[in-house]
């Protein structure tokens, strides 16, 4: 009879590419790797991984056992987990996803910090163009910019982040001034296609709440922020970024604001998180951190 440790072993050893690989998440020889799972085949029966090729392959008794192998492994930390969360504890795996460049400049840095404070607890940060399109349901955390999305998601702001106009000193020097939102659309504008989202029509609020819109033509765009931002750094256009992606670049005169009177929408910092762990003692207390890290805004702070 299966015991629900050899469950939690055959769990490691589906995930992993090779025995040696197991062995190291396991933290034990190659050959003890072997030895039991050849006891596990015993118990059952039947062969569950094919091991004649370089990788390995699950038989469909191999499979069967998988599924339930994950099944058993959730339940045992759900449950874990549940007790933990009972007396305060914060344990477990903390699973984090966040965008590309706000993720690796201000969520990394609070990651190993949680780790360092929380012994009991390990961490994954998954970074991503899309962090929304991801499995919500296998995150605790997935950090977003922009708007909140379904309204069902439970979801906590973390920190506003207006979005500028922009463009490099260089390119506002060497065209025709911008005194309205209208003189855009004869400008080279670059955009950044994030998502389905019609990034051609600017929308601008202004003085006394006025609201304009300006259709553009962008001249260059890119699924990627990070190579937009550097378009504009090389005096190709005016662009919309994020104040936390660009404030450092404008107190030092990279870039400098257009319009200024004139603001996109902006879109703030959030936190959405998982249903299954929103309530963890782990989440709440990553979150603790995050938001400690974020008050003063670190973009702001740095040019006071």
């Amino acid at each position: 009879m299966l015991t629900s440790e050899d469950l939690a072993f055959f769990s490691v050893l589906t995930s992993s590419k090779s025995l040696a690989e197991s062995a190291r998440k396991l933290n034990v020889t190659p050959p003890a790797v072997t030895q039991r799972l050849r006891a596990i085949e015993e118990k059952v029966g039947v062969r569950l991984i094919d091991r004649s090729g370089r990788r390995l392959v699950l038989t469909e008794e191999g499979s069967l056992v998988a599924s339930y192998s994950l099944v058993v492994s959730e339940a045992i930390e759900s449950l874990v987990e549940a007790l933990a969360d009972r007396r305060g504890a914060v344990r477990g795996h903390l699973r984090v996803a966040a965008p590309h460049g706000f993720g690796r400049l201000y969520v990394a840095p609070v990651v190993e910090a949680f780790v360092r404070e929380y012994r009991e607890a390990a961490a994954t940060l998954h970074l991503s163009d899309h962090p929304t399109a991801m499995n919500l349901a296998s995150y605790d955390v997935v950090i977003h910019i922009g708007e909140q999305g379904p309204r069902d998601q439970i979801v906590t702001t973390l920190a506003p982040n207006p979005r500028i106009l922009c463009a490099s000193p260089q390119y506002l020097a060497s065209t025709a001034p911008i005194s309205s939102p209208a003189d855009l659309a004869r400008h080279r504008c670059l955009a950044i296609r994030e998502n389905e989202e019609d990034v051609t029509l600017w929308r601008l609020t202004g003085p006394s709440d006025a609201s304009s819109t300006v259709r553009i033509d962008p001249v260059m765009s890119s699924n990627d922020g990070t190579v937009v931002h550097d378009w504009a750094l090389a005096h190709q256009g005016i662009m919309i970024r994020s104040e936390w992606n660009v404030a450092g670049d404008i107190a030092e005169g990279r870039l400098q604001q257009v319009l200024p009177d004139w603001q996109p929408p902006s879109a703030d910092i959030i936190a959405m998180l998982g249903a299954r762990h929103g309530r963890s003692a782990r989440t709440g207390a990553f979150l603790d951190m995050l938001r400690r890290s974020l008050k003063p805004l670190p973009w702001r702070a740095a040019q006071s």
